[in-house]
């Protein structure tokens, strides 16, 4: 009996330990808002008295009074980056067109219009905004948006195009699996490599993704080393329309995971027709998938081919961070304050380490909605 006071004391250190890695967990438990968060700031609203603390604003609405409002109301600042939306830079290059299979220009897939990726000329344009922000602003973090192939997720009825096949990929993929690509015209070259090299060609085209994280990573760290670089990308599971996710859009989260700070998924429920138990479900599995809390990743389950380029990549995948963007926005239809609620609930369900909404606009509309958003953000959600 006479170690119970030992004991006793060994019990307070652990719930002291416990208390203090709880209040580590609230103080980074990422709250904001994404899209042009200034609307709820010309509405008479304070980030700080929503319980936030962070924005993701859109790099388009970026600006000093923005930038120095958010920091005076103690918000992390994160920036949108539109990496492969090419509609703007189209307008004046034509050449930087996704080419389909029939050797066509590849129409836009609803209001989204992609781009070549394989377009030095458009990677050089990018890379300067990218450095032009950077020069003018500090930030918590780039988050690469767009970051796929042509095409169009954010519907029930995905815009699946088979892109790019125009001289510039089909001479570079030549070159990558060192062939000589039969054909005569763009079409005859497509039918080829789709029958005889598809594997590779998909691997390719993952690999051509990759490449544009590493290097808008390259540029942010080089700059800005303890900034974080974010993703936002579809969030399909990998089977999902035939497994369009690696198959049409180029995505590969485990490989984006070894590349970037923070995996956003895009779980936009109301877009894509799903239920609201489907945002929870989406961030238990990419935790399985990542490995967090888990002895070993569930690879396998993926039916990922394993790129040749990922050698020299050592991260341990499990500490990237998830943070999902979750849906507010009333299009299509009408997303009730009583969904919103529970897909706040279960975007932030472990191992998620934050949580977004879309879109500021939305709350401005719907009182309710940010009296929900208050109520949580400022119990903090965990």
């Amino acid at each position: 009996m006479r170690f119970y006071p030992f004991i006793l004391l060994a019990l307070l250190f652990i719930c002291c330990d416990k208390m203090e890695e709880n209040k580590e967990i609230e103080k980074t438990f990422i709250k904001g808002v994404y899209g042009n968060p200034a609307t709820l700031l010309k509405a008479g609203y304070r980030f700080d008295s929503l319980g936030m603390n962070a924005v993701f604003v859109r790099s388009i609405s970026l600006n000093p009074e923005f930038y120095n409002t958010a920091k005076e109301q103690g918000m992390q600042v994160f920036v949108e980056f539109p990496t492969l939306n090419g509609k703007e830079y189209l307008k004046d290059n034509e050449d930087a067109w996704p080419i389909d299979e029939k050797g066509e220009p590849s129409p836009p897939a609803d209001w989204f219009m992609g781009i070549c990726p394989t377009h030095q000329g458009f990677k050089e344009y990018r890379s300067d905004q990218l450095k032009d922000i950077l020069e003018v602003y500090k930030v918590d973090g780039i988050f690469l948006d767009y970051v796929h192939w042509h095409a169009q997720f954010e519907t029930t009825e995905p815009i699946l195009p088979e892109t790019c096949f125009c001289d510039r990929c089909t001479g570079l993929f030549s070159e990558k699996i060192n062939k000589k690509i039969p054909g005569n015209n763009i079409p005859q070259k497509a039918s080829w490599i789709l029958e005889n090299e598809e594997k590779a060609w998909r691997n390719w085209r993952a690999g051509i993704l990759n490449s544009w994280v590493e290097e808008m990573g390259k540029i942010l760290k080089e700059r800005q080393p303890e900034s974080k670089l974010g993703i936002f990308y579809c969030s399909w599971f990998p089977t999902d329309y035939d497994s369009a996710l690696y198959r049409n859009l180029g995505i590969d989260p485990v490989a984006l995971a070894e590349r970037a700070d923070v995996l956003s998924p895009m779980l936009f429920h109301h877009m894509k027709g799903r239920p609201t138990s489907w945002v929870g479900e989406y961030v238990t599995w990419l935790g399985e998938l990542l490995g967090k809390d888990f002895e070993k990743t569930v690879d396998a389950k993926v039916n990922r081919p394993k790129s040749e380029d990922l050698d020299h990549y050592n991260r341990n995948i499990s500490s990237t961070l998830i943070w999902p963007i979750v849906q507010a926005h009333n299009n299509p239809g009408t997303v009730s304050p009583k969904e919103f609620r529970q897909v706040m609930l279960e975007g932030s369900k472990s191992p998620s380490s934050g949580i977004m909404m879309f879109s500021d606009q939305s709350l401005v509309e719907e009182p309710e909605k940010i009296k929900i958003m208050k109520e949580l953000y400022l119990k903090s959600l965990k």
